[in-house]
């Protein structure tokens, strides 16, 4: 793409759409992508702020790596009753972290909290993992999986061209 390409793209918010007829729950969401400050600032408030004027009364706030599954807790504490916190490494972090056992018992204790409601997103992902690299995604799925389990809370599966293993999993 050319730099003149880049400089005509209208860079300015999409505009909201027509206000839902019934209260609703936005079951995933990445406030982060678009406001990429502290979980209590006040981009965070203005984000839920125009989901609440469109009928969106509470998100989820997905966690997909160790630092954004804290922040997104911090949201959950931060906006109690507007947001609540799923917590997990996304099945692409999982072939790549430096100590994915640590990195997951920190997902756990992060589990735990009262504000923390699912487990995820996690689950396999093989659009972009090479084969020799999809083990730690399944050992990142099944730990995940007795994480949801051992703390009572839903489990949030990301599946991308790994049906039959997300089902095989599952089912062991």
């Amino acid at each position: 793409m050319s730099d003149r390409h880049n400089r005509d793209i209208d860079r300015s918010p999409a505009p909201l759409p027509d206000p839902l007829p019934v209260s609703t729950i936005d079951s995933h969401c990445h406030i982060e992508l678009i406001a990429k400050s502290a979980p209590d600032a006040p981009e965070v408030k203005a984000v839920l702020d125009e989901a609440a004027s469109v009928g969106i009364e509470q998100v989820v706030q997905i966690g997909y790596d160790l630092e954004q599954s804290r922040w997104s807790v911090g949201v959950a504490e931060a906006w109690i009753g507007r947001a609540v916190a799923a917590v997990a490494l996304h099945p692409n972090e999982a072939p790549v972290v430096n100590d994915l056992e640590e990195q997951l018992r920190e997902i756990e204790k992060l589990a735990a909290h009262p504000r923390v409601r699912g487990i995820g997103e996690t689950g396999l992902d093989y659009f972009r993992t090479p084969e020799e690299l999809r083990s730690k995604q399944e050992e990142s799925f099944r730990t995940h999986i007795a994480i949801a389990k051992k703390v009572g809370k839903a489990l949030i599966i990301h599946d991308r061209d790994a049906h039959q293993d997300i089902l095989r999993v599952l089912r062991e």
